[in-house]
């Protein structure tokens, strides 16, 4: 059997104030596109699939649009799992019906816990996905009083799921959930604090592969077979040395598994450029996008003018700029003394100088005296 392996799309997502779904659009094509090639007898979509619980009107249309491309033109079934951003309520709407066309939404903790079934030439592949839920909501739907975290809840879950299967069956979990000791990016929302979120990869022992959301850089998760997908692109500038990718996995006869990475190229790329703003101003090097989103950290020391401004004349999608010598501990620098106690007169003069290198006149600091002088008399409701 073969498994196109994906997870958090976060269809919706806004990125320092732009949305990025005509980017997740450009993505998703290039996912469907895979699928004449690749031939998958299932897909797997491991949760987040919005980026929240009320997604707008554009993300579920992108949703929308590429399920029923999948099903109506390649009849691929696909078994999608809810995540930590989705609502479970908004996203199993319609289930019963979508489920009969090949669409199996699983987002909610229910009676009707089990596993799905799926035919090869070699017999059964039993797949058990397990939506996210809180350990408090596991506790409450399955009566058991002893669940007080994600691993506990996880476990018992997966227990509840698999609970049927023969043992000598291949079998497929799918999950999200956050495996101890994987990687983290800055872009995923933590499950619990404390570690309480944390789950064990022994809660998977005796699956063939398992099928992991959540965390958004590809990776295994302590073993071969247990992996992440990663997020559909790029989320964070810490996700910025990332290879975005698809995971197709391969499952024989004899349940022996091999996953190919499959990478995605993304219409702008995220990136990170360190240097002097004449250096940046000199433009992309080395063949790279000037319309791809970048973050630039300034090395200048100095007081610049319009610094963002500058730099979207080369780089348009600019989104950020770090100035690490006017700032400490994470906080902007000021002079020393208490400004409070300095005129108006004096900041400004004192900007001045750090804008144009150069010292204020005497004439203008007369002609500022004046409007100074004006815009206090204003407040005062005297005329001058």
């Amino acid at each position: 059997m073969r498994i196109l392996h994906t997870s958090d799309w976060h269809l919706g997502r806004i990125f320092h104030s732009v949305y990025l779904t005509d980017d997740q659009a450009y993505l998703l094509e290039q996912f469907v596109n895979l699928i004449p090639q690749t031939k998958p007898d299932v897909i797997v979509i491991a949760g987040d699939i919005y980026d929240r619980s009320v997604p707008p009107v554009e993300a579920v249309k992108l949703l929308d649009e590429t399920l029923s491309k999948i099903l109506l033109d390649y009849r691929v079934p696909i078994v999608l799992l809810a995540g930590n951003h989705d609502s479970p309520e908004r996203l199993s709407f319609g289930n019963r019906l979508l489920g009969r066309q090949g669409l199996h939404i699983i987002s909610q903790i229910g009676n009707n816990l089990g596993p799905l079934v799926f035919e090869d030439q070699y017999g059964p592949v039993y797949f058990c996905p397990v939506p996210y839920a809180e350990p408090v909501l596991v506790r409450e739907r399955l009566g058991l009083a002893d669940i007080s975290d994600h691993n506990a809840a996880m476990m018992a879950l997966v227990q509840r799921i698999a609970g049927s299967i023969p043992s000598n069956a291949r079998k497929i979990a799918v999950a999200h959930a956050f495996i101890t000791g994987s990687q983290t990016s800055e872009s995923e929302r933590p499950l619990s604090v404390g570690g309480a979120g944390n789950v064990d990869a022994a809660c998977f022992d005796g699956f063939n592969y398992v099928a992991l959301g959540h965390l958004h850089q590809p990776q295994r998760a302590g073993q071969e077979h247990i992996r992440y997908s990663g997020s559909l692109m790029k989320y964070s500038f810490s996700e910025a040395a990332h290879n975005k990718s698809i995971n197709l996995v391969d499952l024989d006869g004899d349940g022996k598994v091999t996953v190919d990475s499959i990478g995605l190229s993304p219409r702008r790329d995220l990136r990170c450029i360190e240097g002097y703003l004449s250096d940046i101003l000199q433009g992309p090097q080395n063949g790279e996008n000037r319309d791809d989103y970048i973050m630039v950290t300034l090395k200048d020391s100095g007081a610049i003018y319009d610094a963002i401004g500058q730099l979207r004349q080369v780089y348009p999608n600019i989104l950020h700029i770090e100035r690490p010598y006017l700032t400490v501990d994470g906080r902007l620098s000021r002079p020393a003394g208490d400004y409070r106690q300095i005129s108006e007169l004096e900041l400004f003069a004192s900007f001045y100088e750090q804008v144009t290198g150069e010292q204020l006149g005497e004439e203008e600091k007369t002609v500022l005296a004046d409007i100074l002088e004006q815009l206090r008399a204003g407040e005062r409701e005297v005329a001058v």
